[in-house]
């Protein structure tokens, strides 16, 4: 009589294999944490030059006489909607806005969802110190308004 060998899986090898994707699983999740941080530290990157950059062009619109400044001001945006809504442009024969920002990006460490882009910033004036950033009457800087920190090790509210 010939024996039939019974093909199948026993209890033991199912048993490794499962112990074995649990610890592919554990090793590639937190792989995968550090992935999203590492886009959502790249889109801060660029939101806070795209920022940065346009407050540096209507401040140097200001100084090249494009934009209208009175003696109280200090030339910097009086907030982050007129990089987007545009300014007129005084220079110009007819009228013309000029417009620094095509939107303004939302912050993406921040916690909470503003229903204004402008909200989720948070704003230092032109009067206010480094070390102590306030809002003022107009826009010197952004900074991210989050507590958390970069895999850098650096406060993203520093960056």
């Amino acid at each position: 009589m010939r024996q039939t060998r019974n093909t199948g899986f026993t209890l033991i090898e199912l048993l490794i294999t499962v112990a074995i994707v649990a610890v592919l699983a554990s090793i590639a999740l937190p792989l995968s944490e550090v992935a999203v941080q590492r886009s959502k530290e790249q889109d801060l990157r660029s939101a806070l030059r795209e920022i940065r950059s346009a407050i540096d062009a209507y401040k140097q619109a200001v100084d090249d006489g494009r934009i209208v400044k009175t003696i109280d001001q200090s030339g910097y945006p009086p907030s982050l909607k007129v990089l987007v809504e545009g300014v007129n442009d005084v220079k110009s024969a007819e009228p013309k806005k000029i417009y620094f920002l095509r939107r303004l990006p939302r912050e993406p460490m921040a916690d909470d969802i503003q229903s204004e882009a402008e909200d989720s910033w948070g704003k230092r004036s032109y009067e206010s110190p480094p070390d102590d950033p306030k809002e003022g009457k107009d826009v010197f800087d952004v900074y991210s308004k989050s507590d958390k920190t970069g895999l850098s090790g650096m406060p993203y509210r520093e960056w």
